[in-house]
């Protein structure tokens, strides 16, 4: 007969360990390391504000598409979701909905989180979800719950936010000047500056971008130049990444095209054809992919999703509301042309490349070896699970294939890509993942044990290897 198992044991400090090596890597290496998350998408307003909240289905539940996805799935009302429902009865659907996500990470991540931040150890679900709901909201009005404090908390050392080039970066320069002991930083995300696909939009787009510049963009030269000019201020502010979320990545040669004469013909309300589209977006990356480069930036392309696919609901609910999915695009060959045009004249930067479909792990932990050129350790990397694939599996299978086709031990770790401020234990979950790898692998008889190397592995990927790879100095932060 098998013995009830209490559900305390159920994320006991030895969550996901399975073996004494693992459990040795993970508590005496990995643990108390501090996090560097290189990129997410909290609102710089809310660190600087120190805000706090509400209660907790503002600060757990409001913007996060993952929970949506599984409500909608177990035939919650979208009233529920993002509707006109109270935020009681928001929270109580989903404490109706998380025993149903068993084998999901999002089950693994909300006990976690909950268990973290507020010291709840039972489990959520529809008996208590009241009594929960009410703990949590009155730990929320505490000083050590606003945002600043939860990150301090998560031994949070430094966070990198997604910010468009026309942002003023206010928030970043107001925190700067109150000395907040988590390190913020702004990350330069451009991908409307080449989305001509949608003219009025993107016309709308250049008026701001013009606002924000001094001065007309009515060129390609002058859409550079606005450019150069943003990645100069973004520069002055302490930035030293830039981001893109693309499909995939683009390279195209075609000699009968003009980069200009195509901006023209949005600027004139016209719609660019496909290949048009694509050589827009290649001139402009590669122009970027250049500055960045003189600047010493790290360039990131998270490539790979297929985004906005139910019209419907899009019209409802605009973009990033939870109806993406894993996109199958070839990636090899216009990945390979891309990096090889900025290596070709040595003007590749430090770049992180994060995969969408695992299909194409394989691709990308090869590519990368293609353009490590001696110069920096890791200089080209694969990023972690990213989206789809930041759970067990995913993460898994990321690392498994780093480790068979280059150097895990180069590798610079994980990041949350959230817009939460309690989604830091998923560094927890990364470790304990990451550790017990290594830690099965010494118990195989595949890896010898000795502590001390396996410890600095850990520990670098971890930490040490983000830290060194970002050049996140101050020395040309000029307010």
């Amino acid at each position: 007969m098998i013995p009830v198992q209490s559900h305390h044991t159920f994320l006991s400090e030895d969550f996901l360990l399975k073996n004494e090596y693992a459990k040795i890597l993970y508590h005496d290496y990995a643990k108390d390391l501090p996090i560097i998350d290189y990129h997410n998408h909290l609102p710089p307003a809310e660190i600087r504000q120190n805000k706090k909240f509400e209660n907790i289905s503002k600060i757990w539940l409001a913007g996060d598409h993952y929970k949506w996805r599984a409500m909608r799935t177990l035939g919650v009302n979208e009233k529920y979701i993002t509707g006109n429902a109270s935020d009681p009865e928001k929270f109580e659907k989903w404490a109706y909905t998380l025993p149903y996500t068993m084998r999901n990470p999002l089950y693994h991540w909300s006990q976690m989180e909950l268990k973290r931040y507020f010291d709840v150890d039972d489990l959520l679900g529809p008996n208590n979800a009241q009594e929960i709901y009410f703990k949590t909201t009155e730990m929320l009005q505490e000083d050590r719950f606003t945002t600043q404090q939860l990150l301090e908390r998560m031994n949070v050392e430094l966070i990198c936010s997604t910010d468009d080039p026309t942002d003023t970066l206010e928030h970043h320069e107001a925190y700067f000047h109150s000395k907040g002991l988590v390190q913020l930083y702004p990350a330069f995300r451009p991908d409307k500056s080449f989305a001509i696909e949608n003219p009025e939009n993107y016309r709308a787009y250049l008026e701001k971008l013009s606002d924000r510049v001094g001065f007309e963009i009515n060129s390609f030269d002058t859409l550079i130049e606005a450019l150069s000019n943003r990645v100069e201020f973004f520069h002055s502010r302490g930035c030293r990444l830039s981001d893109h979320g693309l499909e995939k990545l683009v390279y195209s040669s075609d000699s009968r095209l003009s980069a200009d004469g195509i901006l023209q013909k949005v600027l004139r309300g016209n719609i660019p054809s496909p290949e048009e589209i694509e050589y827009f977006k290649f001139k402009v990356l590669k122009k970027l992919a250049k500055m960045y480069h003189a600047k010493g930036w790290v360039q990131q392309f998270h490539l790979g999703a297929l985004r906005n696919t139910n019209s419907r609901m899009l019209k409802v609910l605009g973009p990033d509301t939870g109806f993406d999915s894993i996109g199958d695009f070839d990636q090899a060959i216009a990945l390979a042309k891309f990096l090889n045009e900025l290596d070709s004249t040595d003007q590749l930067t430090k770049t992180v490349l994060y995969n969408l479909n695992p299909r194409d792990n394989e691709v990308f932990a090869t590519m990368i070896g293609n353009f490590n050129d001696g110069s920096v350790k890791g200089k080209i990397q694969f990023g972690s699970g990213w989206w789809y694939l930041d759970q067990k599996d995913g993460m898994e299978k990321q690392m498994n294939t780093l480790s068979n086709m280059g150097l895990i031990s180069c590798f610079i770790g994980m990041l949350t890509d959230s817009r939460s401020f309690l989604s830091f234990p998923r560094h927890e979950y990364f470790r304990r993942i990451l550790c017990n790898l290594f830690g099965q692998d010494v118990e195989n008889g595949e890896l010898p044990w000795d502590e001390k190397w396996l410890g600095k592995l850990i520990t670098d990927i971890c930490y040490h290897n983000a830290k060194n790879y970002f050049d996140f100095s101050l020395s040309n932060y000029r307010i």
